[in-house]
């Protein structure tokens, strides 16, 4: 895939969601890594302790040093810019982390999150045009969440259908899903499918946060 067709993919993913499970992908691909992910920091899940621990460790400036890079800089980078092979074993010894190439996603001048990318041992690391290409991409991700910001619930309710918004606004008005199923001559487990629908479409997981993303 080429790096236009990326962004491309960046500019037409609706929410949050859709950058996690197809655009993000792709870029993987494209970068032949192992593994990926982009991270939003207010999204990351931290109820469980253990995985707190975990998540609070790998994100922290003082023990991961391509972690502090990108909060000092907002540049991307990967792990021997700023560490030794010996040095970054001993921080990410996992075999498919073995070469680690991240960027960040910036907001009106804040670390909002991150994108990276692995490699394993037996593969080569990333390269100078690899980290040209990430600063690319991170520029279209940020600029996507500007957008999105900027648009607010217009730009939530145009990935909704005309249906899933009546229920939008049939939820918003207090009714159950009893009520709003024969408010719309439907049944009560259509309503909870498309409810479903829209969460997912929204990256949200309560009806609070459905209404909060499309009205204000």
């Amino acid at each position: 895939m080429a790096l236009q067709a990326l962004f491309a993919a960046i500019h037409h993913a609706h929410t949050k969601q859709a950058l996690h499970q197809r655009v993000i992908p792709q870029c993987g691909k494209y970068f032949s890594a192992t593994r990926q992910g982009l991270f939003f920091f207010d999204q990351l899940p931290l109820a469980e302790p253990k995985l707190k621990a975990v998540v609070k460790r790998a994100l922290s400036i003082e023990h991961n040093p391509v972690v502090r890079y990108i909060v000092e800089r907002h540049a991307p980078v990967h792990e021997t810019l700023v560490t030794s092979p010996k040095v970054w074993q001993i921080i990410c010894p996992r075999p498919d982390h073995w070469h680690v190439m991240a960027g960040p996603v910036v907001h009106q001048g804040q670390l909002i999150g991150a994108v990276g990318f692995t490699r394993e041992q037996s593969m080569p690391g990333f390269d100078a045009q690899d980290l040209a290409d990430l600063s690319a991409i991170c520029l279209h991700l940020s600029t996507w969440v500007a957008t999105v910001k900027g648009k607010g619930g217009a730009a939530k309710r145009d990935c909704l259908t005309p249906r899933e918004l009546e229920i939008a606004e049939l939820v918003a008005s207090g009714l159950t899903n009893a009520a709003i199923g024969r408010e719309l001559w439907i049944t009560e487990n259509s309503v909870k499918q498309a409810l479903k629908r829209m969460f997912r479409k929204l990256d949200v997981s309560s009806r609070a946060e459905l209404v909060s993303q499309i009205y204000t």
